[in-house]
């Protein structure tokens, strides 16, 4: 296997255990033997538990001695709740480390060179790029602005209905975007509507299997708004914890999610243009359904476009099929 193959393992073992791992990053780790075996796989487990690089040592055994570690983050070089992944390194006799993307946290940074003042080749940057489109995204942006990263999620029709004329919008898409949709909150810290989308549609805001069963991990569910949210609504019932925000203030709710770190914004159209004004969406990921609905209930509302001049200008970053669907992935330009 390549380097390039093993890493991309390493990101699968991220993109897995991505949503359990908050406040830590969703990391993975490959460790292969002196003859470029795979040894042992891990991704990072729960807060207080083994991040990835111990968890594929202890897969790997004694055979990681001689071998080559292959992780999506610099491994840390600060003691938390647990040691430095670099203590375990070393004590494993790697002589290879290869990283993807360096840690910007000052507190955890060093580690490559702690390993390569030891003696170990160390080098970085494979696959960075995947890595910070990948399951890093979100951290990474904490980690350099200090904010949450907000992604703006909603489902369309072709021509830009997020509901019918009467108001129904069940459903816009498919099963499999569906689907797609609870992964996606499975692997979030919050998700933000508003108290007109508890008002109208009464969602639960969880994050559900395919057999309808809740997924161990479920996102914190924030409710914005002045209006009062009745106690019978289901993002009250026990599923999952609920933040109330009373306010229509987008940079306020922002702040009262500041330990957070990926943040779901599933609103409908006036809070959508109220953070699309506000300038706080990182990312936007549409799923557009093949069917016409023409009618005034539009994805967003104003932000503040009043001629093609100050336009919002994204660029796409992924477009892909989903059943019938297309998944558009946008970051800003």
């Amino acid at each position: 296997m390549t380097l390039e193959s093993v890493m991309r393992l390493a990101i699968e073992q991220a993109e897995q255990v991505k949503g359990s791992t908050y406040p830590n990053p969703p990391v993975g780790a490959v460790i292969l033997d002196r003859d470029g075996q795979i040894a042992g796989v891990g991704g990072t487990q729960p807060v207080g538990g083994p991040h990835a690089e111990v968890v594929a040592l202890q897969a790997a055994g004694d055979r990681a001695k001689g071998g080559t570690a292959v992780v999506t983050l610099e491994p840390c070089n600060h003691h938390g709740r647990t040691p430095p992944c670099v203590d375990a390194l070393l004590a494993s006799g790697v002589s290879n480390v290869t990283y993807a993307v360096s840690d910007p946290n000052p507190a955890a940074a060093g580690g490559a060179q702690r390993l390569a003042d030891a003696g170990v080749t160390v080098s970085g940057g494979l696959v960075a790029d995947e890595v910070e489109k990948g399951p890093l995204r979100e951290w990474l942006h904490k980690q350099r602005t200090g904010s949450p990263h907000v992604t703006w999620k909603f489902a369309t029709s072709v021509d830009g209905r997020s509901a019918a004329a009467d108001g129904s919008s069940q459903w816009i898409t498919s099963e499999a975007a569906r689907a797609d949709v609870h992964r996606k909150r499975a692997a979030a810290d919050a998700i933000v509507v508003g108290t007109g989308t508890v008002f109208v549609d009464d969602p639960t805001l969880t994050a559900r299997r395919a057999d309808g069963t809740l997924t161990d991990h479920q996102p914190l569910r924030v409710v914005v708004g002045m209006r009062e949210v009745s106690l019978d609504a289901k993002v009250l019932n026990d599923d999952s914890h609920t933040m109330l925000i009373r306010t229509h203030d987008p940079h306020e709710v922002m702040r009262s999610l500041g330990d957070r770190t990926d943040v779901f914004l599933e609103g409908g159209p006036t809070l959508a243009g109220a953070f699309l004004r506000a300038g706080v969406v990182n990312r936007i990921v549409a799923y557009v359904a093949p069917i016409l609905l023409g009618g005034p209930i539009t994805a967003v509302d104003d932000i503040g476009v009043l001629s093609m001049v100050h336009a919002q200008r994204w660029r796409f970053d992924g477009i892909t099929a989903i059943g019938p669907d297309v998944r558009l992935s946008l970051v800003p330009n």
